[in-house]
């Protein structure tokens, strides 16, 4: 393979003399690999720039359990450590994708190269900005997207719960409905006086108004009051009045309170040839009213989870500076994230006073700071852990304390944390982007954030200045 004969044919090094290229090929080795051959793995030390003669090399990490690119170089490309990089380590894996030959200097040859080979030093420094520029682009887009992910399967896992459940009392109602035609021709073939029929609606809406604050029933309590109910229909059974279904009749009145003393005033106002019909519209109405606030809780809750999207996305305003109330874009962002937080059973403390001031920022660059924090905090912590939010005034600042109680940050670590690409998660699980992009934000609003952190407790302050 000739080497020099390839780099001259490279747009690259259009501007480089062939001596330089020549100086080049002299100090580097030239090495040949068959297809799908793993060159480095994350961690794994580099120490050479690299040209590729032939063939392509893919340079790829993973996320959530998949591959995600984050590079391709071809036939042409540059790529490993290039003067005055500071790179050490792979943060990928590179393999080739068909038999591949690389041109490989040691970093050994850069210090000559600055001093003595000034046109190719200044191809490979410019490659290198370039580099730097678009590998950072990449990766917050990855990272992006990875929080685009959380968030989407989060709120997938949030919405599934209530659209199941008005589909369910959707369906159930549409049973009861139809059973109203049989029914109202039972009750139509009744004679009833007036006090009977106003005895009967007092003793059915009483029951529907007290509903929703009845206390919920221990098991033993519930199984006590069904079984003194089947005794009581079960009795008139006996005593030859009509009513059926006795069971599925007792089982319906115990969710709605009812008791044996109630089921008496009914006999008492309505006598016993009218029992069965009447408890039977009575329990339809009941379990009607019930179906019907299930679905409208149902889609209150899904109505809360959209709005709270809108609040966090801002999608519905414009995109400068406006004022924004902290409170709502801490709530909305723990809202979206209220899957992870049930996952490891976490216990978050909010406090956030009412009077707090507002402060001029950007909503949606901000909830990208909470999400970022509380969500590094989720991970951090063991299940059954502690998120404590707090917001206070601070002179001309709102102050506001995100504090876990997870594993802590190291020493050695705490100084790198908000550097491009630093991460103390397991490969795989992080970009390193998440608080330098949080630092990023902070800069452009003027804010400022610290941290502090010892095992079982990290602390971050964001620092923002009041409108």
């Amino acid at each position: 393979m000739n080497c020099l004969a390839s780099l001259k044919a490279n747009p690259t090094f259009e501007s480089v003399p062939e001596e330089q290229l020549q100086w080049l090929v002299e100090r580097s080795e030239c090495r040949d690999y068959d297809t799908d051959t793993i060159l480095f793995r994350p961690g794994d030390p580099i120490d050479h720039f690299m040209v590729v003669i032939t063939g392509r090399v893919w340079l790829y990490t993973i996320q959530a359990g998949q591959q995600q690119e984050f590079a391709l170089a071809e036939a042409g490309g540059l790529t490993g450590v290039l003067p005055f990089s500071r790179m050490k380590e792979s943060m990928t894996y590179w393999q080739t994708l068909e038999p591949t030959t690389l041109l490989a200097l040691h970093r050994d040859h850069f210090r000559e190269m600055i001093q003595t080979q000034y046109e190719l030093t200044e191809t490979l420094v410019h490659k290198m900005t370039s580099r730097v520029r678009d590998s950072t682009r990449q990766m917050q887009q990855n990272d992006k997207m990875m929080s685009l992910g959380r968030m989407s399967a989060g709120l997938a896992h949030e919405l599934n719960n209530p659209v199941s459940a008005v589909v369910r009392s959707a369906e159930v109602l549409k049973s009861r409905l139809h059973s109203n035609p049989v029914q109202f021709r039972s009750v139509m073939c009744l004679h009833l006086g007036d006090e009977q029929i106003d005895a009967v609606q007092e003793l059915t809406f009483s029951h529907m108004k007290d509903q929703p604050q009845a206390t919920p029933l221990s098991l033993m309590e519930r199984s006590n009051l069904e079984d003194d109910l089947l005794d009581w229909l079960e009795d008139q059974q006996a005593d030859g009045l009509a009513i059926q279904d006795a069971s599925q009749l007792a089982e319906a009145l115990v969710d709605f309170g009812f008791t044996t003393d109630d089921l008496e005033s009914v006999l008492d106002s309505v006598g016993p040839a009218n029992l069965g019909p009447i408890l039977n519209w009575v329990v339809n109405n009941l379990m009607t009213e019930k179906l019907v606030d299930e679905i409208n809780e149902a889609t209150q809750r899904i109505a809360n989870l959209v709005n709270a999207i809108k609040a966090y996305t801002h999608m519905d305003r414009g995109t400068g500076k406006e004022t924004v109330r902290i409170r709502e874009g801490i709530e909305g962002t723990l809202t979206l994230l209220k899957h992870k937080i049930k996952a490891k059973n976490i216990q978050v403390v909010v406090s956030v006073p009412d009077d707090l001031p507002p402060v001029s920022a950007y909503p949606s660059e901000l909830n990208q700071v909470w999400t970022n924090l509380f969500d590094n905090a989720i991970d951090a912590m063991p299940d059954g852990g502690q998120l404590e939010v707090i917001s206070e005034v601070d002179r001309n600042f709102v102050l506001t304390h995100v504090i876990d109680n997870g594993t802590g940050i190291a020493p050695d670590a705490i100084d790198h944390i908000f550097d491009p690409f630093f991460t103390t998660k397991e490969i795989g699980k992080g970009t390193g982007l998440g608080l330098e992009i949080v630092q990023g934000i902070m800069n452009h609003h003027n804010g400022r954030i610290y941290v502090e952190s010892e095992p079982g407790r990290t602390e971050f302050k964001v620092c923002l200045p009041i409108e």
